[in-house]
C-alpha cells in the first residue's frame, strides 16, 4: 500500500510539474487562444452556411452544430487530436539513447509519460479551452447543457479521450526505436487524428459505412464522442456503452504500447550487452 501511495503521488508530481511547465509559455498561450478563437469564428460562419442550407445536418440543429465548433475549439489542444505534447521529446530521447537511462529507472516509463501528458491537457483545457469557449457562448447561439451532471459527464469523457490520444502518441513515438526517423509515422497520425476525430466535420455528417468506421476508430473518442456527450446526445444506458467504448480502446491501445515498449527494452538491454 506504502508502495502505491508513493508511485501515485510520484506521477500526480509530475503531472503537476508538466502542468506548471506549460504555464509558464504564457505569450504562446495567449498566442494560441487567439488563433483558436479565430479559427473558431470562421468554423463558426462556415457551419453556420452549411445549416441554413441543410437544416438538421447530423442529427444537429444550428445551435448544436455551433456548439459543436466551439467545443471542438476548446478541446482542441487538450485531447491533442492532432498531436502535440510529448512525442518529440520521446523520439528525441529513443534516438539519442537517453531512453536506456529512462528504461532502468524504478518506475513504470508509460505511466510517466501519461502522467505529464495529463497535466498538459489540463492546462491546455483550462488555459486555451476556457477563453474560446467563452467567447463563443457570447458571440453565437450556443446549445450549452443546463444540467452540471452533463458537464460533469463531459469531463469524464474528455478524460477517458486525452487517454486515447496518449495511448495513440505513444505508439507513434515508440516506433522510433525501429526507424531513423518517426517524422512519417507522426505525419500520418496527425492527419488521421485530423480527420477521424471529427476536428474539421463532425463523424455524424460522414455518409454510409465511411461514417460507420470513423465513429468506430479510436479517434471518434478524442472529440466526436465528448461533443455529443455535451449535446445531450447520449444519456443514461448508452452513456454507459460509450464511456465503455472509450474505455476500451484506452486499454487495448495501451496494452499495445505496454507489449512495444517491453519489445524496445528488449532489445535495448541485448544492444547495451
Amino acid at each position: 500500500m506504502c508502495v502505491r501511495t508513493g508511485r501515485f503521488r510520484l506521477y500526480a508530481a509530475v503531472a503537476g510539474g508538466n502542468f506548471r511547465r506549460f504555464a509558464t509559455y504564457r505569450m504562446a498561450t495567449l498566442a494560441g487562444v487567439f488563433t483558436n478563437t479565430v479559427f473558431g469564428v470562421i468554423l463558426a460562419y462556415t457551419y453556420k452556411a452549411l445549416w441554413d442550407e441543410r437544416p438538421g445536418l447530423g442529427g444537429y440543429d444550428q445551435a448544436q452544430a455551433l456548439t459543436y465548433v466551439w467545443l471542438g475549439q476548446a478541446l482542441l489542444m487538450a485531447v491533442a487530436a492532432m498531436g502535440g505534447g510529448f512525442e518529440a521529446d520521446l523520439m528525441e530521447r529513443i534516438r539519442t539513447g537517453d531512453i536506456a537511462t529512462d528504461l532502468h529507472r524504478p518506475v513504470d516509463l508509460q505511466a510517466w509519460w501519461l502522467a505529464g501528458d495529463l497535466g498538459r491537457a489540463a492546462f491546455h483545457l483550462l488555459g486555451r479551452g476556457v477563453v474560446p469557449m467563452t467567447f463563443g457562448a457570447l458571440a453565437f447561439q450556443l446549445a450549452l447543457p443546463t444540467s452540471p451532471l452533463t458537464w460533469l459527464a463531459t469531463l469524464l469523457a474528455v478524460l477517458l479521450g486525452v487517454v486515447v490520444s496518449f495511448a495513440l502518441r505513444y505508439l507513434v513515438a515508440l516506433s522510433a526505436f525501429w526507424l531513423l526517423d518517426g517524422a512519417g509515422v507522426a505525419q500520418i497520425s496527425w492527419l488521421a487524428g485530423m480527420f477521424f476525430s471529427g476536428m474539421l466535420l463532425p463523424l455524424n455528417v460522414f455518409p454510409g459505412a465511411l461514417g460507420e468506421v470513423a465513429r468506430a476508430l479510436p479517434w471518434s473518442a478524442l472529440l466526436q464522442v465528448p461533443a455529443d456527450v455535451f449535446l445531450g446526445k447520449h444519456t443514461g444506458t448508452g452513456l454507459l456503452a460509450i464511456y465503455a467504448f472509450q474505455a476500451a480502446w484506452a486499454a487495448g491501445l495501451l496494452a499495445v504500447g505496454r507489449m512495444l515498449q517491453g519489445v524496445a527494452t528488449r532489445r535495448v538491454v541485448v544492444q547495451g550487452g
